[in-house]
């Protein structure tokens, strides 16, 4: 398993007319961690991108279990439980960084796509050298 962590503080551009963080809002910050996460292991997109792959999201799902509000700073874990073959599936939970209450917890699924063909494909050698050290590590 690899597990990654970034903070970020609600902005109030963030925020709906109730001062909570806007549902839709929450799958942005799945983003933002999914990126530092892949920027943390040396695959920004643009390497992905420069290397013929684009990366769609076919599948996501949140659960809210706390709302959270302006100026409050949260954690955004994003882990990836196995090695990425066919699909990225990754899970998160994003967490108040003072209380560390559970806000939202959910998940992103990822295919590989050629960028030439549009056609999916299984993940590309450059991306799994990456991932391989993570998973063959013996606990």
């Amino acid at each position: 398993m690899h597990i990654h962590k970034t903070t970020i503080r609600v902005r109030y551009a963030d925020t709906d007319q109730m001062k909570f963080v806007y549902n839709g809002k929450y799958l942005e910050y799945f983003e933002i961690g999914r990126t530092e996460m892949m920027r943390a292991l040396g695959l920004p997109y643009k390497v992905i991108e420069d290397n013929g792959f684009l990366m769609p999201l076919i599948e996501s799902h949140l659960e809210y279990k706390k709302s959270a509000y302006y100026d409050e700073l949260l954690e955004i874990e994003t882990r990836v439980e196995n090695l990425p073959v066919a699909r990225v599936h990754l899970n998160y939970t994003i967490r108040k960084v003072e209380t560390l209450e559970i806000v939202v917890k959910g998940y992103t699924d990822l295919v590989f796509v050629k960028s030439d063909t549009k056609k999916i494909t299984r993940a590309p050698l450059f991306f799994l050298d990456k991932f391989k050290p993570i998973f063959d590590k013996k606990d």
